[in-house]
């Protein structure tokens, strides 16, 4: 099942870079142009131990129907307990950690489940369940490919997985969109 959506995943993402016309990795020819992803710039937006790039993001590139980030947790990191709108695909490139999964279906997550993530593996989170992605390593980096939909992505945080999800707290724009807010277009 994992290699199934590992190969969906690719798909998606060569559907991505062959579909976006207005993607600016797109020279005015109209042919791709080939970015070095180790030049980016990496932020951890005021989020220690974690390192994140936006490869092709909507607010950053005009995508509309997808983002695609690469983020690194050092040892030990963990993302907010969280919930989103959107479709999220993670492939995990190096490093092993734990996904936690609340539920939506009652009035708060509630005790979440431990799924373990490891190297060439992936995973999808389903729409708006509340989770939070964890490298409980202390030795290594645990690094993700991450693609989402619907960008920008809106996110709800919760303090804890008693939290009713009614109480969650919006952030939006979230923080690597931040900066480039601006430059978001209007989709008419």
């Amino acid at each position: 099942m994992s290699r199934f959506i590992g190969v969906l995943a690719l798909l998606f993402l060569f559907h991505v870079f062959d579909s976006i016309e207005s993607f600016s990795g797109f020279s005015d020819q109209g042919s791709l142009l080939v970015r070095n992803i180790s030049e980016m710039p990496q932020k951890n937006s005021g989020r220690g131990g974690l390192s994140h790039i936006t490869i092709a993001g909507s607010v950053l590139h005009g995508m509309k129907e997808v983002e695609v980030w690469l983020q690194t947790f050092a040892p030990g990191t963990r993302t907010p307990i969280h919930r989103h709108s959107c479709e999220e695909v993670f492939v995990v490139l190096r490093g092993m950690g734990t996904v936690l999964l609340g539920s939506s279906s009652h009035k708060y997550p509630g005790q979440p489940q431990e799924f373990p993530i490891y190297s060439n593996s992936t995973f999808s989170v389903p729409v708006n369940e509340p989770h939070q992605v964890w490298n409980k390593d202390e030795h290594e980096d645990l690094q993700m490919l991450v693609v989402i939909s619907r960008p920008p992505v809106k996110v709800f945080i919760y303090d804890d997985w008693s939290m009713p999800h009614t109480a969650a707290k919006l952030r939006f724009p979230y923080y690597w969109d931040l900066e480039f807010l601006h430059q978001q277009k209007d989709e008419l």
